[in-house]
């Protein structure tokens, strides 16, 4: 699949999700009860939140809880969707903080915008465009985060390379998605991903510390939160949730 098609198949999906939200306990093409996506927030986390930015969301992981975000920091999320984890973010970081959302589908961010104006937080700014060229001047942001949106881009060096630009020296890099852990037959690992969904394909735990070495972070930990089973032998145990840490070094 070329990078475009890649582009516009997960622009649909999204779009799609965007336009179910708050028509269903959990919105989009999810379930409930769905491994990936289920019970990823605390009751206290999400409430006072709007329901519609719950049930948009899509993620695999909660990257504001493990981000360590503090008072004042400014913060980015890559493919924020409708929203969920830049609110949670502009709460963690108050009123002298700002939390930025990016994405790249219309019917998102008109989702992300519309649960912004409901939740009455006023340090936050959705912004239009793609995680591989964020719209925001060089060390502007103090903490990018991300939930299960990197694996879908075509271009992940890019990707990380524009994270590194955006961050601060002595910035934060803290995302949730998902990772393979091990070889697995190419007919399983796509059948694995159409059911997690990552279209674009997730990396190699060994290829991510890899990307993210090579843009210049250091400090890299991944620490693996959720483990997806398989009922083909070959695939059990090597699909998981991962959290992602790494820095930019300070001067």
């Amino acid at each position: 699949m070329k990078d475009e098609e890649l582009r516009e198949a997960v622009r649909e999906k999204y779009a799609k999700a965007a336009l179910k939200a708050g028509t269903g306990c959990c919105g989009g093409e999810t379930s409930c009860d769905d491994p990936v996506t289920a019970n990823l927030y605390e009751a206290s986390e999400t409430r006072g939140l709007p329901q519609e930015a719950v049930e948009a969301s899509l993620g695999c992981g909660n990257p504001t809880a493990l981000a360590e975000l503090r008072p004042g920091e400014t913060v980015l999320d890559l493919g924020s969707g409708g929203g969920i984890d830049v609110l949670l973010s502009a709460r963690r970081v108050g009123p002298t903080g700002r939390a930025y959302g990016l994405d790249m589908t219309d019917e998102m961010l008109a989702l992300a915008r519309a649960n912004q104006a409901k939740s009455g937080l006023a340090n936050v700014e959705f912004l239009k465009g793609t995680i591989e060229a964020i719209p925001l001047p060089d060390a502007s942001v103090d903490v990018i985060i991300s939930n299960c949106v990197i694996n879908l881009s075509a271009d992940k060096d890019k990707v990380m390379r524009e994270a590194f630009r955006v961050l601060r020296p002595g910035g934060r890099f803290a995302v949730s998605d998902v990772i393979v852990r091990g070889p697995v037959p190419e007919e399983i690992r796509r059948s694995m991903e159409l059911w997690i969904g990552c279209v674009a394909g997730a990396l190699q735990e060994s290829e991510y510390r890899a990307k993210l070495e090579a843009a210049g972070f250091e400090n890299i930990t991944i620490q693996a939160t959720r483990t997806y089973d398989a009922d083909h032998p070959a695939a059990k145990g090597k699909f998981a949730s991962a959290f992602i840490r790494a820095s930019k070094p300070a001067p």
